[in-house]
């Protein structure tokens, strides 16, 4: 269940919303429904409450009404604004991804408003009657105005800005807050009495480095590309939010699923925050809230298609999924663009070496973990086949597991390049590589042991030596665990198709770790004469695949125990040595 789907069980467990159905990717699994007890402060409660007093409803048949928030905005305001006990944000940015038509403009625009005027910042801790046992539980933060606030919605282009001026300028012009605070609401920018002002920037505007705003919305960045300014614009505002003096000016950005591969700003966002959750990044503080439609949805099929647009759509209830789904069957539309704006899916790179639906159809939720022996009694665990593909500096390296018996796949082990400043001068621990082999071999009935050869030619050998007599099948005639993919192409080639068309079959069972996910996902097909084999998407990427070559070479190695036999040849002769 996504984080919008389980926020509105937790709030509104008898509304219609409560029965929709939604299953987010593995990596975004990670907000569960606000607590209501008390052990997350928010001052959230506070904004809600100030939107839908002050705020009117910019269109529809309900324009000129109160705003009133669904429980899924409800709740991603109430994680937004979520503070510590020194009552400091614990988010420094976020990203709402969304379906076309959802009412993003619309709702962020109340935001922008909320920090124009609202109580946004953290003022004190009061008092409530909870009567928790924890006394820290029975306080709720408060919250007061910005003193000063400049609020800047940005684009790369002035039309994008305005689909969120217009809907701020609805919500206030007819609003009691023009003549209750004073509001000069002009067709490009709100101005305080106190000097608080809010207003569009674009990619086009005159350099904004230096500016001080306390509050920013990127608008579309799924839009947001270098040779649009859109990265330049990005870098300058996230580095003009991080100069406040108290820490608490933050952003929004606001996109549909982008598109892989195109190295948009949406995209840059997704990746860090997946470098976040997987600890390659010390940074903190981003908020990913993405609700999409459920697996691979058939979208020949209509009534499928209407559940997905449901679970996606959620408890959005102005949007007319009829009409939505007569753009996804407009043969103008094609399949690809109706995920990502539509369903909100996360689509594959046109040469992708497998699509993200294909991989997660291997995933099972009840699959037998990995039985792991005492250190020294190896033969009580599982037995399996290792695959090892490493880097020194640049490159990753991965350990990978299949189990003989089923083709499970389990990721033992990945070094890789941290993000951000702390990568420079990084190198792979070698001693943690060959803990990680050693540990392997002690816990697991290790029978196959394929890996490449580059830049590991010394422990390759070590390893050989050290436990080629446990191995059942070699490598190759000269070395029981080397095998180099450079000179080896053609047997290397039919070997990734094979894997390919295993994936294909739902015959690559696996739990789900998004870092094997990751790097198999970033491959990107790469025809050869020998058929077609799978590369980075460039040779510099960042997006490795080292995990995928690790999987490949411990597939390899199982094939062969398969085909030679070799485990029922070794339990007959134990059998003959016991006297069975």
């Amino acid at each position: 269940m996504t984080a919008a789907e389980a926020r509105d069980s937790a709030l509104l467990a008898d509304s219609a919303t409560a029965a929709r159905q939604a299953v987010a990717i593995a990596a975004l699994k990670t907000l569960d429904a606000f607590p209501t007890d008390g052990s997350v402060k928010t001052l959230g409660w506070g904004v809600i409450e100030w939107i839908e007093e002050k705020l009117l409803q910019p269109d529809g048949d309900d324009a000129g009404t109160p705003y009133r928030l669904t429980p899924e905005q409800i709740n991603f305001v109430l994680w937004f604004y979520a503070v510590d006990q020194r009552g400091r944000f614990l988010y420094r940015r976020a990203v709402l991804r969304r379906a076309k038509g959802w009412g993003k403009s619309p709702f962020l625009g109340a935001l922008c408003l909320a920090e124009l005027c609202g109580p946004v910042r953290f003022s004190h801790w009061e008092a409530t009657e909870g009567g928790h046992a924890d006394p820290r539980l029975d306080h709720e933060a408060v919250g007061k105005p910005h003193p000063m606030p400049w609020v800047v919605i940005a684009g790369v282009s002035e039309t994008q800005t305005e689909n969120t001026m217009a809907a701020i300028r609805s919500m206030v012009e007819e609003s009691d807050l023009v003549a209750e605070l004073g509001l000069d609401v002009g067709k490009t920018r709100i101005f305080t009495p106190t000097g608080g002002k809010l207003m569009p920037i674009t990619a086009a505007s005159s350099s904004q480095e230096g500016a001080r705003p306390s509050f920013a919305v990127l608008d579309e960045t799924h839009h947001w590309t270098a040779t649009n300014g859109g990265h330049a614009l990005a870098r300058v505002i996230r580095r003009n939010l991080a100069k406040s003096r108290d820490g608490a000016a933050r952003a929004i950005e606001t996109t549909n699923a982008h598109g892989p591969g195109e190295d948009t700003v949406a995209e840059i966002s997704y990746l860090a925050y997946l470098a976040v959750m997987e600890g390659r990044a010390k940074a903190k503080g981003i908020l990913y809230d993405s609700r999409e439609a459920p697996g691979h949805v058939d979208l020949a099929d209509r009534e499928a298609l209407f559940a997905g647009l449901r679970a996606a759509y959620g408890d959005s209830h102005w949007v007319d999924l009829e009409r939505i789904a007569e753009e996804v069957y407009d043969p103008a539309t094609s399949p690809e663009e109706a995920r990502r704006f539509y369903l909100n899916q996360i689509v594959a790179a046109a040469d992708s070496w497998l699509a993200p639906h294909e991989y997660d159809a291997n995933q099972l939720p009840n699959l037998a973990p990995l039985k792991r022996a005492e250190p020294g009694k190896w033969r009580d665990g599982d037995t399996v086949c290792l695959g090892f593909d490493g880097g020194r500096t640049d490159d990753s390296s991965a350990l990978v597991a299949t189990r003989v018996s089923d083709g499970s796949a389990w990721l033992l082990g990945l070094w890789e390049k941290p993000s951000g400043p702390q990568g420079a001068g990084w190198e792979v621990d070698h001693d943690q590589v060959r803990e990680a082999v050693d540990h392997a071999f002690a816990t697991l009935d290790v029978v196959g042991f394929m890996s490449d050869v580059a830049y590991w030619e010394t422990d390759v050998d070590h390893w050989r030596d050290d436990y080629q007599e446990r191995l059942l099948v070699k490598a190759t005639t000269r070395h029981t665990i080397a095998w180099d993919m450079r000179s080896h192409q053609g047997d290397t080639v039919r070997a990734v198709e094979g894997l390919h068309r295993a994936f294909l079959d739902g015959e690559v069972p696996h739990d789900g770790d998004p870092r094997l996910r990751r790097h198999v996902l970033n491959a990107r097909r790469r025809p050869n004469r020998w058929g077609v084999s799978f590369g980075k998407e460039t040779r510099e990427s960042p997006k490795k695949v080292d995990a995928l070559a690790a999987l490949l070479l411990a597939r390899m190695a199982r094939s062969r125990v398969l085909a030679d036999g070799v485990l029922a040849k070794r339990r007959g002769r134990v059998g003959r040595l016991v006297g069975f």
